[in-house]
């Protein structure tokens, strides 16, 4: 027999409880439990279970055994009532329970589809809290809360074979003396990456754990990341999400994992344990990158969930409480506003949907010992009705959290609704992926007209979009290329998106790529050709790691990575989008490795206040300079078809002192940029800048500055070939007060009153 949940039981009673519709009933200790915490919590002794709805008339617990029945296609299944309610928390403590357990909730109430409440108890529920998930969906009719036939009425197909469960989990973990590496935003190189695509080919992670934490943890990946430099790896998603029906239905997965469904549990298709050994093995990973100095990031999507718009699956949210969690539109809830392109936005203005995403994100920092997050799609987060609210609940809680107001916070400053464009807009403490950085550095170095200004702000930090309240440098993450869109060898390859293999006849990802394949679409023999994009590779990578604010690398770009032209690859988990550990071009690593280091040496290029340009010459950190060697005017500036621009760095002028106090001083340098098809004969400018200067990098010939040395002086020609840059550091540091002519001018950096 099954116990109804309208039956009142008294507390600290044994409860009849039945395996399965064939077994005798069973005694089972239920207590009376906490409503909070929320979810499966266990304390050494037994599990409390809580969940939050507030529509439910009773909320059912489903203890599932360990194998389903194929013949008769139901589940080893125990079920009770919960009958303490307290503030919309169903609770119950039930000593018995161990680590291991795998769990559901059926929740009883309205199905009234037209008011947005679609409570079905046929549908065994995936608990918002689950720390650890086994199984996964397998897109049976069974899954969908509505009849196919009348989406008005109920499908009352048992949901429970066919769909992911939920498992105790065992929080103890020896973190041994682990301790966050706290690396400065100002000196982090950030290095996006995938769990699987970053180990799956790599020939030195044993087979059994490549895709898995554990592969991201052996000495083979971490010391390629300790070579590169970079200081953390932004892990794409791995909260648990599923693989969408429309692409199971293609012979796909969903690859990016940008599809959640479970916010406090690490993917299970990313681990070699089992369903208990989720959390341990995640642990594990950080732990190994912590010991060799990297932070973890992780890419976090609490904009919407799995479950999709009406006629998707019902999973969790949507029947516990589906108005609770999401976002409905005011005059027919039956509908979801969305502004995520994916079917559902979370509802912001909930007090438990915020307290949900407030417990995943101290949970991942507390438990899991995570050092930040990225945030997908982040106006999302901040819509309080239809328009972005810098200043909404979400915001105000992380800025008063004790534990996440001291972590890396990074948000993705757009979302698909209407003015979700809010580069520049989120709060002080917040860094940002800086998409206008990355188109700008893309058109300079194709050659587009009217980029020199833009440059120049982007090179320095893009002041004019962060300085106004107080934010410094850091608030910019600069990219160029990350998971969405070209990889950097095939931005420099392809003109046009070729993702024929996504099963949509071309018809999704961006067509306009700021892309240039330099004559030829795809690979070359074309020697000329095949120079110029290695070039260029060069010139985005040392751009990038040049400029003011934190780099954020694409994994795989270092190897030289391709796509073949797919701009979109969120649903190839193979080939297209693992690392190809096999074919690696050993030469842009070795450069990659080198300016990565060159950017950890010297301070200049990675200041944590704003230079200080006050429109008039005779500044003392940051100068502008045309290719005769003089300082550039406004009319220089506003020139459309200049494509080459020189910057001096004056490393005696660095306003902040380092971690001791102590003042930073580094070497100057001049950095030449000629995006330009021709190449240009440099002038040296003169004495006040320095008496003699050595090519520390030059992205034409990669052996200067390394393999030979060139010097030059005041007065002195230096070509710079077309579509390059060159570094040159002052030998001697320049006079602290250089002597300038007192004309006015318009470098594209404001002052810092």
């Amino acid at each position: 027999m099954v116990v109804g949940f309208r039956e009142g039981y008294g507390w600290g009673r044994l409860h009849p409880v039945s395996h399965s519709n064939h077994d005798p009933a069973q005694p089972r200790r239920v207590w009376v439990g906490d409503p909070y915490p929320l979810g499966a919590h266990y304390d050494g002794s037994g599990t409390n279970f809580s969940i939050f709805s507030s529509v439910a008339d009773g909320v059912e617990l489903c203890l599932l055994g360990d194998h389903t029945s194929s013949a008769a296609d139901a589940v080893d299944e125990q079920r009770i009532a919960l009958t303490e309610v307290d503030g919309h928390c169903w609770h119950a403590y039930l000593p018995d329970v161990r680590p291991g357990q795998r769990y559901g909730f059926r929740v009883h109430g309205p199905w009234e589809p037209s008011q947005g409440h679609w409570c079905n108890p046929s549908k065994l529920l995936l608990d918002p809290y689950a720390k650890a998930i086994s199984g996964e969906i397998d897109w049976s009719p069974a899954c969908f809360g509505y009849d196919f036939d009348d989406h008005d009425a109920p499908n009352t197909d048992d949901s429970a074979p066919h769909v992911m469960k939920a498992v105790v989990g065992d929080r103890f973990f020896d973190w041994g003396t682990d301790r966050p590496p706290d690396v400065p935003l100002h000196e982090t190189v950030i290095y996006e990456a995938h769990v699987r695509g970053l180990t799956m080919r790599h020939p030195d992670v044993p087979p059994a754990l490549r895709g898995t934490y554990s592969g991201i943890a052996h000495p083979a990946i971490i010391q390629h990341l300790q070579r590169l430099g970079v200081t953390a790896i932004e892990l794409m998603p791995v909260h648990q999400f599923i693989n969408d029906h429309h692409l199971v239905e293609k012979g796909l997965r969903n690859y990016w994992g940008y599809n959640s469904i479970a916010y406090l549990a690490p993917h299970n298709g990313y681990t070699s344990s089992v369903a208990i050994g989720q959390i341990q093995e995640f642990k594990t990973m950080v732990k190994s990158l912590h010991a060799a100095g990297i932070e973890v990031i992780l890419d976090v999507v609490y904009n919407h969930t799995a479950e999709g718009n009406h006629l998707g699956p019902m999973l969790s949210m949507r029947g516990i409480d589906n108005l609770a969690y999401y976002r409905t539109v005011d005059d027919d809830p039956r509908y979801y506003l969305d502004f995520t392109g994916t079917g559902n936005s979370l509802n912001m203005r909930h007090p438990h949907v915020l307290q949900l995403i407030m417990d995943s994100l101290r949970y991942w920092v507390i438990e899991m010992h995570v050092d930040g997050f990225r945030f997908d799609l982040a106006s999302t987060l901040a819509r309080e009705l239809h328009s972005v609210d810098r200043l909404s609940a979400f915001f105000d809680l992380v800025q008063q959290d004790p534990v996440l107001s001291q972590v890396e916070l990074i948000a993705e400053p757009w979302d698909v609704g209407e003015g979700g464009y809010q580069v520049g807009n989120f709060p002080p403490q917040w860094s940002e992926w800086n998409g206008r950085y990355r188109d700008t550095i893309r058109d300079f170095w194709r050659g587009e007209p009217s980029t020199l200004a833009e440059f120049g702000y982007r090179f320095t930090g893009s002041s004019d979009l962060y300085e106004a309240d107080t934010r410094r440098p850091t608030a910019s993450i600069n990219f160029v290329t990350a998971h969405d869109g070209f990889p950097l060898a095939d931005l420099v390859s392809y003109n046009d998106k070729h993702h024929e293999a996504n099963g949509v006849d071309g018809n999704d990802g961006e067509s306009h790529n700021r892309s240039w394949n330099h004559g030829v679409e795809g690979p070359t023999d074309d020697p000329e050709i095949a120079a110029v994009r290695a070039r260029q590779r060069r010139n985005f990578v040392t751009t990038l790691m040049l400029s003011q604010g934190v780099p954020m690398m694409l994994g795989g770009d270092e190897l030289g990575r391709t796509q073949g032209g797919n701009n979109n690859a969120y649903c190839q988990d193979n080939e297209v989008s693992w690392f190809d550990w096999d074919d690696v071009d050993t030469d842009f690593v070795r450069w990659c490795e080198r300016v990565v280091r060159f950017r950890h040496d010297h301070p200049v290029f990675r200041r944590r206040r704003w230079f200080q340009g006050r429109g008039i010459r005779g500044i003392e950190d940051l100068a502008w300079l045309r290719p005769d060697g003089e300082e550039m005017n406004d009319d220089d500036w506003e020139v459309g078809f200049a494509r080459a621009v020189g910057v001096f760095m004056n490393g005696n002028s660095i306003p902040t002192t380092d971690a001791f106090g102590e003042r930073v001083v580094d070497d100057s340098f001049l950095v030449i940029f000629n995006a330009g098809d021709q190449p240009i004969d440099w002038l040296i400018p003169g004495p006040q800048w320095s008496r003699r200067w050595t090519i520390d990098l030059d992205t034409a010939d990669p052996r200067r500055g390394s393999a030979r040395t060139v010097n030059k002086r005041p007065g002195d020609r230096l070509e710079v070939i077309e579509r390059s840059m060159v570094v040159l550091r002052s030998v001697r540091p320049p006079s602290r007060h250089p002597v300038h002519s007192r004309t006015t001018t318009r470098p594209p950096v404001e002052a810092n009153r």
